[in-house]
C-alpha cells in the first residue's frame, strides 16, 4: 500500500469523524430539539436547515467519495482496518468539542476495538 493511499484512507476516516461530531452538535442544538419536540414538520425543517447537520452530511458524502476512490485502488481487506482509527478520533473529538465524558471504561473499550482491528488486519 502506498503512502498516497494511506493519506486518502486517513482523509476518509477523518471526514467521517468530523461528520459524526457535526451531526451530533447540530442535532443537539436547542433550535432543533425544540422544533422536534413541538411538531414533526417543524423538526424536519429545523434539521434540514441546520448548518451543522448540513455540514455533517456533506462531510459524510465527501468521506464516502474518498472511500470509493480508495476501494477502486486497493483491497478492502487492506483498507478497512484503518476505519478503526475512527473510534479513537470520535471519542476524543466528542470529549473536546461536545464535552462528553472520557472515562477509563470508554478508553479501554476503544483500545480493545482497535486492538481487535489490528489483529484482524494481520
Amino acid at each position: 500500500m502506498t503512502l498516497t493511499m494511506v493519506f486518502f484512507i486517513l482523509i476518509s476516516v477523518s471526514l467521517s469523524v468530523v461528520a459524526q461530531i457535526l451531526l451530533k452538535y447540530g442535532m443537539s442544538s436547542h433550535a432543533v430539539q425544540t422544533a422536534i419536540n413541538s411538531d414533526p414538520m417543524a423538526g424536519t425543517m429545523a434539521i434540514m436547515t441546520n448548518i451543522s447537520v448540513l455540514s455533517g452530511l456533506t462531510a459524510y458524502v465527501s468521506s464516502a467519495a474518498v472511500w470509493l476512490f480508495v476501494l477502486s485502488k486497493i483491497d478492502v481487506s487492506k483498507a478497512y482496518p484503518f476505519v478503526g482509527l475512527g473510534f479513537i478520533g470520535t471519542m476524543f473529538f466528542a470529549y473536546w468539542f461536545l464535552n462528553e465524558p472520557l472515562t477509563m471504561l470508554k478508553v479501554t473499550g476503544t483500545l480493545l476495538i482497535v486492538a481487535g482491528v489490528l489483529l484482524i488486519s494481520q
